[in-house]
């Protein structure tokens, strides 16, 4: 009996062990399954023709899961003396993003990522700005903007919190910036705007980085590989145990 406790209870530990990596393992599939589908969705509206970005009535019911890289367009007007920049760090470098709210026809404003500068162009669209009126790169007439529908960054980045008191900004936090610049009645999204012909020392679009980490698979065999290792270390102690017990026996055998 004292021989036989220690061993049911090291089986025991070995069935938990090797229940739950498989089990690990099996979930790991299931997310695989499910990142390849967000994939495939998300590709899907990021190339779909652009439709009209969600209005007031449908603003409590936008959420990353249905929306986030929904191909959209708006039209309206820029309010360039409103535009916020945050800092960002692109394939072009460090600098900013440029979010320009655009006010539309009913009233209501959108913020739109019109692009990213660097901060030697951003000194020079500073410079413009004070020097005449706006350059090309800042129309003031009516546009219709297509682009990427994007969910709000609240709070601030990873190590960084933004500070709206000194206007300086790490994320974009829709809502931080509204309050920040005065507008009111504006989407509780932004939109990336597409790649275009944009004008010297203008804001640079269509930067929008789109990557899902999809490692599962590597992490499912990871679980199955250690729930064969408990099985095999298993078999190889009752396997030893039992030759122990064959040795042992009145009418065992030795050399």
């Amino acid at each position: 009996m004292r021989r036989l406790l220690p061993r049911l209870a090291l089986a025991l530990c070995a069935l938990s062990a090797f229940a739950g990596f498989f089990a690990l393992g099996t979930w790991q599939l299931e997310r695989r399954a499910w990142k390849l589908d967000l994939i495939e969705r998300v590709d899907q509206r990021v190339h779909a023709p652009a439709v009209d970005a969600p209005g007031p009535g449908q603003w409590p019911t936008v959420n990353r899961a249905a929306d986030e890289y929904r191909h959209v367009r708006a039209t309206g007007r820029f309010l360039h003396d409103r535009e916020t920049l945050v800092q960002a760090t692109t394939e072009l470098g460090s600098g900013y993003w440029v979010l320009t709210p655009l006010r539309m026809a009913d009233g209501r404003s959108l913020l739109v990522n019109r692009g990213f500068v660097t901060p030697a162009q951003q000194k020079q669209r500073a410079a413009h700005r004070e020097s005449g009126p706006a350059e090309p790169a800042e129309p003031a007439e009516s546009v219709t903007v297509t682009g990427l529908l994007r969910m709000t960054e609240p709070r601030g980045a990873l190590l960084r919190d933004n500070d709206p008191g000194a206007d300086r900004w790490y994320s974009r936090d829709v809502q931080a910036i509204a309050l920040a610049r005065g507008l009111s009645d504006v989407a509780p999204y932004f939109v990336d705007a597409d790649a275009g012909a944009a004008a010297p020392g203008g804001p640079v679009g269509g930067l929008t980085v789109i990557a899902f980490p999809n490692n599962h698979l590597v992490y499912a065999l990871t679980w199955y590989g250690l729930a064969l290792m408990i099985a095999g270390a298993t078999w190889i102690v009752v396997r030893q145990e039992r030759r122990r017990a064959e040795e042992g026996s009145p009418d065992g055998t030795h050399d």
